[in-house]
């Protein structure tokens, strides 16, 4: 009995947050395209400042999904508001937009110097 009361409130099993393989898919289309938009800042930003809301939008998003469905995936947002529901979620995802915005990018900065511009901004 004792062990169990140890464990009842527990939020967390110390274990880092891993999507499942469907999970993955959806999570890395989703940071592709939020990439492709050049959407990255901003992004990490809205995931930063509502960290303590992701389980109130996982439950936002499979409220919606019956209407939302006609623009998305059904399956691709039951899987995307299962993963929000765990805790490390938006790390990871934060992780997974960084690396899709550097591998757009090439892994450096648009008009860094050293890429062939002069201090002018004018292809050298």
């Amino acid at each position: 009995m004792r062990d169990f009361l140890r464990n009842a409130f527990a939020l967390d099993d110390g274990k880092p947050c891993e999507p499942t393989p469907s999970q993955r898919v959806v999570l890395e289309k989703l940071a592709g395209e939020i990439a492709k938009r050049r959407l990255t800042g901003p992004t990490i930003a809205f995931l930063e400042m509502s960290r303590p809301l992701n389980g109130l939008g996982a439950a936002v998003i499979q409220f919606i999904t019956p209407v939302a469905a006609t623009l998305a995936n059904p399956e691709h947002l039951r899987e995307f508001s299962e993963f929000l529901e765990k805790r490390g979620s938006v790390d990871y995802l934060c992780r997974m937009l960084e690396a899709a915005e550097s591998a757009r990018s090439g892994g450096c900065c648009e008009g860094a110097p050293g890429d062939g511009d002069d201090a002018s901004g004018k292809p050298g």
